[in-house]
């Protein structure tokens, strides 16, 4: 325990020290960061540091490599095997960024080629097979929804070249323009989602260009929504989680209200954008819209249960808890999120994607309060849920994280693991 109070105290020193270094208040790095000053004035009292995640965001801020604050120094946003350069990233982000105007061509990303290909502005390459029927595209739409739901990130990214250029083919051709358009829209919905949970952003804004630019053509208001819940998610990703709070309270208030009288699509749609909204204020340190979106998002799922892993989007009262749980650590409630986590380990939970979220979350709650081992449990039963899942690299950090915490080694199995996910020693 002593040792433990001690190295928690040598951690706060080094912030305040490194804060003052910059002429920096704690109230200007608080607000950098979302946070009330008291939050970096505990950290610097040396009471709450085994928050892993607030440790790096302050890191960050302050410029204090990781390592001195006992987390792994590890860039793990591209996967081991993928050769991209810092340079190469930067430039890439910004080039995609551009091309959500659709004026841009961007260069093809090494990890997915293939993908970033299919995304690009022009002329879709000449189809050298039959061209599919309209059923035939809505089943290929469908089933790369599904692929997603169960985290087969692998067949999702051979799936959606070729889904996307048939896609643009019927689009041109197609006596069915508006349905087509529909289920183009998704699949760039879902290209957006697989580039973030591989932890490419700067290639997310190519696909949500594209999704948004779709769903404007396509003008339904639900396509557009869906779409704006993934341009909000890589602005937090980015660090603009202020701005993506704004973006969604916007657009949801157009589909709030009269619920009873709401298709279920209508529902899940807005709901999945009320939690994104969830995700979004509690990474901005709000409580207060994070409660409101909480409320909201209640009150739909009240009227809807969608908690299958074949239906366009999934959302119930199970999800809401979810990203309740995903508050809660953000908030560094570590205590809160347990109590609300423990009874949905109790509940059967259909999707692969939404088992792993309960116990990835459980983890980094117990990394909070310094249950390494609880944590690394946690984590292999989120394996169990979706494999690929727990090899994103946001995963793949918070397991380095806590193998860096563990400098005894006390937890032997936890570095074995690391090792497995190909986190970098």
């Amino acid at each position: 325990m002593a040792d433990t109070q001690g190295e928690a105290h040598r951690i706060g020193e080094l912030l305040r020290q490194a804060r003052v270094l910059r002429g920096r208040s704690q109230a200007d790095v608080a607000a950098d960061l979302g946070y009330h000053q008291s939050k970096i004035s505990r950290l610097e009292g040396g009471r709450g540091t085994e928050d892993i995640r607030v440790l790096r965001e302050v890191a960050r801020v302050l410029r204090i490599p990781p390592a001195h604050l006992g987390l792994a120094e590890t860039a793990l946003e591209a996967e081991p095997d993928d050769p991209e350069t810092e340079d190469m990233l930067r430039r890439r982000t910004l080039l995609a960024a551009s091309v959500t105007m659709l004026a841009t061509p961007v260069p093809v990303a090494a990890a997915h080629p293939a993908l970033v290909q299919a995304l690009l502005p022009g002329a879709p390459p000449a189809s050298t097979t039959e061209s599919p029927s309209a059923e035939q595209l809505r089943q290929r739409a469908m089933n790369v929804r599904r692929l997603l739901t169960t985290c087969d990130y692998a067949e999702l990214e051979r799936t959606l070249p070729g889904l996307i250029t048939d896609l643009r083919q019927a689009a041109r051709s197609s006596g069915q323009p508006e349905e087509v358009s529909r289920f183009l829209a998704t699949a760039y919905q879902t290209s957006a989602s697989l580039f973030l949970k591989r932890g490419d952003a700067g290639t997310a804004w190519l696909a949500v260009g594209r999704a948004m630019a779709e769903a404007e053509r396509f003008g339904d208001p639900l396509v557009l929504a869906a779409s704006v819940r993934l341009q909000a998610h890589v602005l937090v990703r980015e660090q603009h989680a202020r701005q993506a709070v704004t973006l969604i309270q916007h657009t949801a208030s157009q589909l709030t209200g009269s619920y009873d009288r709401r298709s279920p699509h209508h529902l899940a749609v807005l709901g999945l954008l009320l939690l994104r909204g969830v995700t979004a204020a509690s990474r901005a340190g709000d409580r207060a819209a994070t409660s409101e979106f909480v409320a909201e998002a209640k009150e739909v799922a009240q009227y809807i249960t969608l908690d299958q892993p074949d239906v366009w989007a999934n959302f119930s009262p199970t999800n809401v808890t979810l990203h309740q749980i995903s508050a809660a650590v953000s908030f560094g409630d570590a205590g809160i999120a347990l109590d609300a986590a423990r009874p949905l380990m109790r509940r059967h939970i259909p999707v692969p994607e939404r088992r792993a979220a309960l116990w990835i979350e459980t983890a980094r709650a117990y990394a909070q309060q310094g249950r390494l081992a609880d944590g690394y449990q946690a984590l292999r039963i989120a394996e169990t849920c979706a494999a690929q899942d727990v090899r994103r690299p946001a995963v793949r950090e918070l397991v380095a994280d806590m193998a860096a915490r563990d400098r005894r080694r006390t937890l032997p199995e936890l570095h074995h693991f690391s090792r497995r996910l190909g986190v970098p020693a």
